[in-house]
């Protein structure tokens, strides 16, 4: 696997989050109470989608007390000549890319490589928590970590369960679950476990949050399960009030998910309110208000 070695964005107590243009490391002076690593799984071509989503976390606040949040795009191998030279300029000036010794797939081991990568890439730093979530997530960073604070730091698997008539059945739950591929999260311990388990290196082909969940459920680990629902949850957009898993827009929203193209982000992060800080210029204009979606 190769890494540049990052940190971009890096959410801590002691500043508020910004892309650094020398690249210099954001660390807290003291070490941080909580250590949050967020792998946005996605493709080496998906440079737009980077640049939304890195916009969309420097307008967060920043400022959670003694947490850490490192957030990195992984993808696999570059394949492409313009690749070699887009990927490299984003390290350059971003550095908050991993890629992965694999051939890009979704659901024939990509993130199997992912989380047993992890203990190895970060062996001298590690964290608290490692989160998979796709590209088409949105997270707020500070309800994330107020989530996290009183929860164990060994054997969590955290996220949303599916499917969704059976989130309410204990047994289900805590035995056979598996959490909703959109956005989950391990202990460390776990990533540990799984950079050496026979059971997931030989099981890695199928529906990646399924196949994940599987791991866990053969060899009894992820004994710490949390089911994050509402805070977890689909965009609703036009869909009935009862579709499974979407609602409305919340102030305690942990995670979005689906949110496919640029409409869906940018009303997303208009509930938000995440251009509270355009200042009144005679350079541009901006229509300052749509018609309200959730």
């Amino acid at each position: 696997m190769y890494t540049a070695e990052f940190h971009l964005p890096t959410f801590s107590s002691s500043c508020r989050t910004s892309i650094p243009s020398d690249n210099t490391i954001i660390r807290s002076l003291t070490k941080p109470d909580l250590r949050i690593l967020v792998g946005v799984l996605t493709t080496a071509d998906s440079y737009e989608r980077r640049q939304l989503i890195r916009l969309a976390y420097s307008q967060q606040d920043g400022t959670y007390h003694d947490a850490e949040v490192d957030i990195r795009f992984v993808f696999c191998s570059l394949t492409k000549e313009e690749q070699s030279v887009i990927v490299a300029l984003e390290i350059m000036q971003y550095n908050d890319i991993i890629i992965l010794n694999c051939t890009e797939n979704m659901n024939y081991g990509k993130t199997y490589t992912y989380f047993s990568s992890v203990p190895t890439l970060f062996s001298d730093h590690p964290y608290d928590y490692v989160m998979k979530c796709d590209d088409d997530t949105y997270l707020r960073i500070g309800n994330l970590v107020e989530s996290l604070r009183n929860k164990s730091r060994e054997d969590v698997y955290y996220g949303l369960v599916n499917p969704c008539f059976r989130a309410d059945d204990i047994n289900y739950k805590m035995n056979a679950s598996f959490m909703s591929g959109l956005g989950y999260l391990l202990s460390w311990d776990l990533a540990e476990w799984i950079s050496e388990s026979e059971i997931a290196r030989n099981n890695t082909d199928g529906p990646e949050d399924i196949v994940l969940a599987s791991w866990l459920n053969t060899a009894k680990k992820g004994r710490n399960r949390y089911h994050n629902f509402p805070g977890i949850y689909d965009y609703k957009g036009d869909t009935p009030d009862d579709y499974c898993f979407k609602h409305a827009f919340i102030p305690e929203t942990i995670a979005v998910h689906l949110l496919k193209g640029n409409l869906e982000w940018a009303r997303t992060l208009k509930y938000f309110n995440a251009t509270k800080g355009l200042k009144p210029s005679k350079l541009y204009h901006v229509r300052p208000s749509w018609p309200t979606h959730q």
